[in-house]
């Protein structure tokens, strides 16, 4: 299980440090591709293999599930720790994520996001108000 928030600044050569705790239940390498919201997405590699699972599901001949397999496959990258604990992020991926210094590592149950600081803020501006009324969803799924 991933939680928490963790604030730290990627360097000039587009490495960003995981935090310990995260890092911890990755062994290996990780994949990184585009999430939702703007932000990306990190998988260990069995968070990856059953990400997948469920992606191979989706119906080919739906052009919508045919663009979203696409989009997520053709921006995956696998990325190794270093010494230090960082994973070098493809330009590609801090393109998106528009990721240029301050980043913000939100674990998010079973895997990571990673987003641009100030988007982050503002997502939880956005959304800090709702948390009530987004919690009711947890009473709705004990009614199913």
């Amino acid at each position: 299980m991933l939680f928490g928030e963790y604030r730290h600044n990627l360097d000039a050569k587009g490495r960003l440090s995981i935090p310990a705790k995260l890092r911890a239940q990755c062994p290996g390498n990780v994949y990184v591709t585009i999430g939702n919201d703007g932000c990306l997405n990190v998988y260990n590699e069995e968070g990856w293999q059953n990400y997948y699972a469920k992606l191979s599901k989706l119906k080919q001949n739906k052009k919508s599930a045919r663009a979203f397999l696409r989009l997520v496959t053709s921006r995956v990258s696998e990325c190794e720790f270093d010494k230090m604990g960082r994973i070098n992020i493809p330009a590609l991926l801090r393109e998106h994520a528009h990721l240029e210094k301050a980043c913000v590592i939100v674990g998010s149950g079973d895997h990571m996001e990673i987003w641009n600081e100030e988007a982050w803020d503002q997502y939880i501006d956005a959304n800090n108000d709702d948390f009530d009324s987004l919690s009711e969803m947890l009473d709705e799924m004990e009614e199913e």
